[in-house]
């Protein structure tokens, strides 16, 4: 058993994932996924890297693809649309004004930048060895509470990706996490279990059991997704993901449609 839904995943648009939609929702299928969303990279609001993002003028395309394969498959997948944008301070309403374009199914929120350091960029991968990795973490973090405060986003993407490249903490960033998930639950956001962490450097999902259990105890729900890049990567190691949610002790989870939770789905 899997969860049905897988809510993370891109489209060649980004620069960085491979693979046409089609693709994407056949491997679903296949899968035995009832539900797909594709969630790709939103343009940058704070500067322009095609790299990592779409272009503003790449978003009616990617809209217009995700509408077609929406139709094309209607009898076999329920496909939603929507966004990852990327959490920068003093950028809210830029953020806003591209959300409010279009009637998204969902926004996953995410922490990329630290400042104007891309801390999971490989290609800046590099730079950590000159940060103090403690205070790495706690930024990372207010910076994820600040994003749930925001109102922009109804899942927090990978929220301990700080870890990608294997970095720790020494310090126990325990409090860390207790603070977000009362920001989290708070404000009314969900989280992911993301499984692209175990194709990454720290071989872990993300969050880590130890900080699922901590936003479970705090009330915070769940969604599943997969992150996927590659149409081979949707729903991957979703058989491990139900069974940390399961250890964290969640019961459910959250589907959603046009920013609103549309139903609950038990475990």
């Amino acid at each position: 058993m899997i969860p049905i839904a897988d809510y993370h995943m891109h489209t060649p648009l980004c620069g960085h994932a491979i693979g046409e939609p089609e693709e994407y929702i056949r491997n679903g299928i296949k899968s035995g996924l009832k539900e797909m969303g594709f969630s790709d990279h939103a343009p940058l609001v704070s500067h322009r890297d095609p790299k990592i993002t779409m272009d503003f003028d790449q978003l009616p395309i990617y809209l217009k693809m995700i509408e077609n394969v929406k139709k094309q498959f209607a009898n076999d997948m329920i496909v939603k649309i929507a966004l990852e944008a990327d959490f920068i301070p003093g950028f809210e309403q830029k953020t806003q004004d591209i959300i409010k374009e279009y009637p998204y199914d969902y926004i996953i929120g995410s922490v990329h930048f630290i400042r104007t350091w891309g801390f999971d960029d490989p290609a800046q991968r590099e730079s950590w060895s000159s940060k103090d990795v403690n205070q790495v973490y706690h930024d990372y973090y207010e910076l994820l509470r600040q994003s749930a405060r925001s109102g922009l986003f109804q899942i927090i993407g990978h929220c301990d990706l700080v870890k990608k490249f294997g970095h720790r903490a020494t310090e126990n960033m325990f409090d860390e996490v207790k603070k977000t998930a009362k920001v989290f639950k708070d404000s009314g956001v969900a989280i992911e279990i993301n499984t692209a962490g175990l194709r990454k450097p720290v071989k872990e999902m993300y969050p880590s059991l130890d900080c699922l259990k901590i936003y479970c105890q705090s009330g915070v729900p769940l969604t599943f997704g997969s992150d996927a890049h590659a149409p081979n990567e949707v729903a991957k190691d979703f058989d491990k993901a139900i069974d940390l949610a399961k250890t964290a002790g969640f019961k459910e989870y959250l589907i959603f449609k046009q920013q609103k939770v549309e139903r609950t789905i038990k475990l």
